[in-house]
């Protein structure tokens, strides 16, 4: 996997030591000499991750950090600090600033290459969401993200420590205090059956795991889709390069070396419990986007848009299996005069009443949607057209029979509808889901010229 470095140190035989290593890697390097032109190239160049000094006169690698964490353009981008400093206070003042790692020089290449490589692979799948979510907002369908208020929305975060060394595990729940709702597991096995039926803010994993391979263990919680995005992160014996590696390549999101600090944890922690909760909005707010985009704002029901893909796919099922697709047009009659008469507000409303009765009507593998002004589509697989008849009847009763009460209760309007159905029975060697819509459209208009508030099945 290559991806675009942005190496940052004020001494640049640093800096060409560092884009040699990684040009080496086949990394595509870009680097900057100072906190100020760091915050600028990420801007505009948008690397996939930053490299980030801390000594650096003038603007230091935290506040680098900070600001670049905070401004909305660049929030995203992964950064990892490479410095000479190692005590921890240092680390955690680094994981605080907002960097996703804190590297203390000499660091293995091969060690630095791999978080490399996890932290771009995180970064590529949160763009993609932060793209649909773009889309979404300038759709106006999906509003600003506010990333304080995503973090104080919900209950405590839930943990789950897997370790098969019980008072070492009580030990790490104990550093974890009171702000989460931590749960301990023992067996791997029924561990990684409780992180696919709960929902886990994170999960922690001892590396030192004796009742399983802990790689296996953590190979098989990303393998699962109710899991693959749950934050993992491991605890692993200072000095094991080989062990870690391998879990930064299966996906593992973090790490931390023994002896535990407390104060490291807790960033570490919280780092991913942001993230986590920064990937659900995009992706809620995505799929409220994608809903907002096949839905009619009026009706709640399927907009055309939507039934252009589906129905041709219903259409193709019914030729594959020889069972028959039903097709039902209705039109409310007289609508012109509603909105003439009483407003648009009352014919809104009026469409709506229709929209919940066809809504009740149906069952759930029917298609239903707004077809245009005051049409609508119901599309039935597996559904005879005799039996469609006997729905669109009881339909178009249902809805002669029951007033509609507009203007606060003041008025009822008696609403009645025409219905045409047609059928992939009825259709020719070269049928196609448009002449089906055609068929059931010229059996609506003569369920129209014949008098209204009728249903017509199309004339075969």
């Amino acid at each position: 996997m290559t991806a675009r470095v942005l190496v940052v140190d004020d001494l640049e035989p640093n800096v060409k030591l560092l884009e040699a290593k990684l040009r080496a890697e086949y990394f595509d390097v870009i680097s900057a000499l100072s906190g100020r032109e760091a915050i600028e190239k990420a801007k505009t160049e948008q690397p996939d991750i930053i490299l980030l000094d801390v000594m650096m006169p003038g603007l230091d690698g935290f506040e680098t950090c900070r600001i670049i964490k905070s401004t909305p353009e660049t929030a995203h981008i992964p950064v990892v600090m490479v410095t000479a400093l190692e005590q921890q206070a240092d680390r955690v003042a680094g994981l605080e600033a907002g960097a996703d790692d804190f590297l203390t020089k000499p660091v293995e290449d091969i060690a630095l290459f791999a978080r490399v490589r996890s932290l771009t692979r995180l970064k590529m799948m949160t763009d993609e969401l932060r793209l649909r979510y773009a889309t979404g907002k300038g759709l106006g369908v999906v509003e600003n993200i506010d990333i304080a208020s995503i973090l104080e929305k919900g209950d405590k975060p839930r943990l789950l420590i897997i370790d098969d060394q019980l008072e070492q595990a009580e030990r790490l729940k104990g550093t974890l205090g009171d702000d989460f709702l931590v749960s301990l597991e023992g067996d791997p096995e029924v561990a990684l059956s409780r992180v696919r039926t709960a929902d886990f803010d994170l999960v922690i994993v001892n590396m030192a795991l004796e009742a399983m391979d802990p790689l296996r263990l953590c190979s098989s919680i990303r393998s699962f889709e109710e899991t693959r995005l749950t934050p993992v992160l491991v605890i692993v014996r200072q000095g094991d390069t080989r062990k870690l590696v391998r879990a930064l390549d299966i996906g593992v999101n973090d790490y931390l070396t023994r002896p535990v600090e407390k104060n490291e944890l807790m960033a570490r922690v919280n780092t991913q419990i942001k993230r986590k909760r920064f990937v659900e909005h995009l992706r809620s707010s995505f799929q409220a986007s994608l809903e907002m985009a096949v839905t009619d704002q009026l009706t709640g029901l399927y907009n055309r848009r939507y039934l252009a893909s589906h129905l041709a796919a219903m259409f193709d099922r019914a030729l594959w299996t020889g069972r028959p697709l039903s097709v039902m047009i209705l039109d409310i009659d007289h609508f012109k005069a509603i909105n003439d008469t009483y407003g648009h507000d009352v014919g809104d409303r009026v469409i709506q009443n229709i929209a919940e009765r066809i809504r009740s009507s149906i069952r759930g593998i029917d298609l239903a949607c707004r077809y245009g002004g005051e049409e609508f589509l119901i599309a039935m697989p597996d559904t005879e057209k005799d039996f469609a008849r006997i729905v669109a009847e009881r339909l178009r009763q249902e809805i002669a029979t029951h007033k509609v009460t507009v203007n606060g209760g003041r008025d009822q309007l008696q609403v009645t509808v025409s219905i045409g159905i047609a059928s992939t029975a009825d259709g020719e060697n070269e049928d196609t889901s448009q002449k089906l819509i055609k068929r059931a459209d010229q059996a609506l208009y003569g369920a129209k010229s014949g008098g209204r508030n009728r249903v017509i099945l199309d004339a075969a």
